[in-house]
């Protein structure tokens, strides 16, 4: 996690500083600022631009000074709590540490908690469910890594367990710890609740009236190509393959291949639009992969390897222990692509 701080006195700068090494103690990346004319080393830039800068570069932004200066800093950037930072603000005396913006699917608010436990300070947290001690939905995602489906009836869920509702819970994966008490399993043939929390890569029947799916990013997809292919051919490809398996494109986490293509151009620009790693094994790598793939002599007289992508799609997946292929080779338009999910769980702990 990226955190950066910024402070607007002496007495600012060195709880900045103390909190910067503490921080970091705990495996966090921070940068430190001051702006203040009182300090030798103050930012030559506006607080605004500062902040506009963190915005797009932190995960976390914390203010040391009046609440005030952090809310009018922030205000011509926030946008959305799927991707504004986590913002907070300690008051200089570290009397206070207060959870501002983006509190649970920014992480704010366990942030502050760790922030306040640091400077022994009183944290400050206002979101509902956590001053009910409520089940989170938003919280509960982003500590899975899973990408919420629907945030509207997200908040429709919270508010439902706020009241005292029932709401459902289905879950294609094991899970640690156990089940909230504000949850009911799903259960084949019996009544459950209208609204409902469904841990899957999608595609899908909806097990509830009203479902609410949270999709981890388990799925690695590996490609061959013809060389020169174009970016929007394998696109196309992509969304086919993965429409036939069929899975979320939000449960894809890499894009992996064999080393003859680590410069392809197509596959490259593809990855850096959708924000994806892109990995490549060797033909010798690939081909100590087990299990039964579908092999070509063409292929293997090209790359050295009877099959590319399916392998690739395992070996891929298989760090966390062995990959499981949940969508065989799929071929168009010189383009192969196979899917292959990883180990995991999700965690109530």
């Amino acid at each position: 996690m990226k955190i950066a701080i910024i402070s607007f006195s002496d007495s600012g700068c060195s709880l900045g500083e103390r909190l910067s090494w503490e921080l970091r103690q705990r495996s966090y990346e921070v940068r430190v600022d001051t702006k203040s004319k009182y300090v030798k080393k103050s930012l030559e830039e506006s607080v605004s631009e500062w902040t506009k800068k963190r915005f797009s570069d932190s995960d976390a932004i914390l203010f040391i000074g009046a609440s005030g200066i952090a809310v009018r800093s922030i205000a011509p950037f926030v946008k959305s709590k799927k991707t504004d930072p986590a913002v907070l603000v300690v008051d200089e005396l570290g009397k206070f540490a207060i959870s501002l913006l983006s509190g649970h699917i920014g992480g704010a608010n366990e942030l502050t908690l760790e922030v306040a436990k640091i400077i022994d300070a009183q944290p400050v947290v206002t979101t509902a469910t956590d001053l009910n001690g409520k089940f989170a939905v938003d919280v509960f995602a982003t500590k899975n890594g899973c990408f919420l489906s629907d945030m509207e009836l997200a908040k429709e869920i919270s508010a439902a367990l706020l009241a005292g509702q029932k709401v459902g819970f289905l879950s294609d994966f094991p899970w640690n710890g156990e089940i909230p008490k504000e949850l009911t399993h799903y259960e084949e043939g019996k009544e459950n609740p209208e609204m409902g929390i469904f841990v899957t890569t999608g595609g899908k029947k909806s097990p509830f009236a009203r479902t609410l799916s949270l999709i981890p990013r388990v799925i690695t997809t590996g490609v061959g190509c013809r060389k020169g292919t174009p970016r929007e051919t394998l696109e196309r490809v992509m969304e086919r393959a993965f429409a036939q398996a069929p899975v979320a494109f939000a449960a894809l986490e890499q894009v992996v291949s064999i080393d003859l293509k680590a410069e392809e151009e197509g596959i490259l620009l593809y990855c850096e639009e959708h924000r994806l790693p892109f990995l490549t094994y060797t033909a010798q790598e690939l081909k100590g992969v087990a299990g039964s793939f579908s092999e070509s002599e063409f292929v293997e007289k090209i790359t050295g390897v009877g099959n590319v992508c399916e392998r690739a799609a395992v070996l891929g997946s298989s760090k966390d222990g062995p990959g499981v292929l949940i969508g065989k080779k799929y071929a168009e338009e010189g383009v192969t692509v196979a899917l292959a999910r990883k180990k995991w769980s999700v965690s109530f702990e």
